[in-house]
């Protein structure tokens, strides 16, 4: 992708984000990440999303143990947009998010919402627009170390499943789903690119081996 077409990218994302403060989330580009929405500020939230840019920033309290309405957050989150959408007789949301971009917060507005919004910077991220990672993941070291944490019903077919992902896809989405701590999902988030990423992903798996079930943790 050209330039003139990433700077595109970055130009069609708001300026304004509305932000979900959720610890232990994660949600990153290429990733689809489901939301059930029933707090009054947040069914806000996403119906003003829904008249608008349908995009939300996903982002960690800075420490998940904070039980202020209004904790410290982290200052890199990652947009994504309402890609599902239902209302439940109750009133209630379910949404998924859709990955686009990481964000660095510059400031937090003034309170015009019951959610809170953010100024959102997301050049340091522009290459989350194009996937340009400055090597490729080293699968075979992903796959044996997933192998202790992966149950599978067919498991030919589906290790061929994965090893047909585009790198970005594979993994985001296994940094998704894997459980991790919030601190250790922020790095996650903040890595480079992918491949820095994926380094991080085969450390942090590599380090849960020795006090891991024989059974398989992740389906």
């Amino acid at each position: 992708m050209s330039d003139q077409g990433t700077t595109s990218g970055l130009e069609q994302l708001p300026a304004i984000l509305p932000i979900f403060p959720l610890s232990g989330a994660l949600l990153l580009t290429t990733g689809q990440l489901p939301l059930h929405v029933f707090e009054p500020r947040y069914i806000d939230m996403v119906r003003d999303a829904m008249e608008s840019h349908r995009v939300i920033g996903i982002i960690q309290p800075l420490d998940p143990e904070d039980p202020s309405h209004e904790p410290v957050l982290y200052s890199v989150g990652c947009a994504g947009k309402i890609c599902e959408f239902s209302e439940s007789d109750d009133g209630n949301f379910s949404i998924t998010l859709e990955g686009v971009c990481r964000f660095k917060t510059i400031e937090e507005l003034d309170r015009i919402t019951r959610y809170r919004q953010i100024k959102a910077d997301y050049t340091p991220f522009k290459t989350d627009l194009t996937f340009a990672p400055n090597e490729p993941v080293n699968r075979d070291r992903l796959q044996n170390v997933l192998n202790h944490f992966l149950e599978f019903d067919n498991e030919e077919d589906d290790w061929e499943a994965l090893n047909n992902l585009a790198d970005d896809n594979l993994v985001n989405s296994l940094s998704m789903i894997c459980p991790f701590s919030p601190a250790e999902k922020q790095a996650l988030l903040e890595a480079e690119d992918v491949f820095a990423r994926s380094e991080l992903l085969i450390s942090l798996l590599t380090m849960m081996m020795p006090q891991s079930n024989p059974n398989k943790t992740v389906q």
